[in-house]
């Protein structure tokens, strides 16, 4: 039995809190909110984002930060905005070596880092790894058949987490990339809200199975670029993630596209949703597309969009007329020489 930190009592890290007390670990849901301590003590029960399914009395939910250093593994289960204050919060606190494994998906938008190498710095003994893949919190939380990757620098680390976590619901696999499986997971948002957008606008299936097809290309361009593997990208976290995410209404960032493409102001559209990381990742991946000298279309139509008041039609007019290309990135000449 091991002793569970999870750092953040919203939807996703309820859900984790529940599926590792069923592993029979023993589990303990931190919040910095004084108000949401007390409330979730007394109901056992996260009304809003996890209506119907309770809480067990055998987690404990606290306030308490100090208890956090007889964690033998802490989960950071807050926004990717919050990712590096919560962990400074840990410093001095953790024990040398200890596990801390990120489960938000975004990017830290001011220096454009991945939110491993936020934690990094900030909690340079401990030993980072990241959870990913297709995992509504909804479906976790009620014990639905579940399949993430564990992913870190360290194998003992990520090992650590796949034999922690796994159980017969939720089935962890390992990755040694880490940078291929952090993106997956912060770029599918984008193509998310591209995919709600397209059902905002009434469009059909063709242009969904399009939009996310060619918008797994431009992530794996980028990724590749950035040193991770092409396969991670056919993987839980890369095809995996982007089709959960582009299709449930459990998404958050579909749900925000669909407002848009009805006509709400992207601004508004998230407010009304709440949480919405493909917004910020939007405006992430561009300047990354940028500094890597990348070609992401889809990613930037999303950013015309969503931060310069560009008409979704016509952003979907431009992708559709841009110049003649192959579907493949090798050339005719390429392919035959591999004959």
């Amino acid at each position: 039995m091991a002793k569970i930190r999870v750092m953040g009592a919203g939807g996703w890290g309820t859900a984790l809190a529940m599926m590792a007390d069923r592993s029979g670990h023993q589990v303990s849901m931190w919040s910095v909110f004084e108000e949401e301590v007390e409330r979730l003590s007394k109901v056992r029960e996260h009304k809003k984002l996890l209506p119907g399914v309770k809480i067990p009395d055998s987690i404990e939910i606290t306030g308490d930060l100090a208890s956090t250093a007889q964690a033998d593994l802490v989960i950071l289960a807050v926004p990717s905005f919050a990712v590096r204050d919560t962990a400074r919060l840990l410093k001095g606190v953790l024990a040398e070596g200890t596990v801390v494994v990120n489960v938000a998906k975004g990017f830290e938008e001011e220096h454009l880092l991945r939110l491993s190498q936020v934690i990094e710095e900030e909690l340079p003994e401990a030993r980072v790894a990241v959870l990913s893949g297709p995992s509504h919190a909804e479906e976790v939380s009620r014990g639905v058949p579940t399949t993430v990757v564990a992913a870190s620098r360290s194998k003992e680390a990520a090992c650590f987490v796949q034999d922690t976590l796994m159980n017969s619901a939720l089935r962890v696999y390992v990755n040694p990339d880490l940078t291929g499986v952090e993106l997956g997971g912060a770029l599918k948002n984008i193509i998310a809200l591209a995919a709600g957008v397209c059902d905002g606008l009434g469009l059909g299936d063709n242009t969904k199975a399009a939009l996310m097809t060619r918008g797994l290309t431009e992530i794996a361009r980028l990724g590749v670029k950035m040193g991770a593997k092409q396969e991670t990208f056919a993987g839980l976290t890369g095809i995996g993630d982007l089709v959960v995410t582009c299709t449930s209404m459990h998404s958050r960032n579909r749900r925000a596209g669909i407002l848009i493409g009805k006509g709400i102001e992207p601004k508004e559209a998230v407010r009304q949703v709440g949480m919405v990381e493909g917004y910020l990742a939007t405006h992430s991946a561009y300047k990354l597309s940028q500094k890597y000298g990348v070609e992401m279309p889809i990613t930037a139509e999303c950013y015309q969009v969503l931060f310069h008041d560009k008409d979704p039609k016509l952003a979907i007019t431009d992708l559709m007329e841009r110049p003649k290309r192959s579907e493949a990135e090798t050339t005719w000449l390429d392919f035959h020489r591999q004959d």
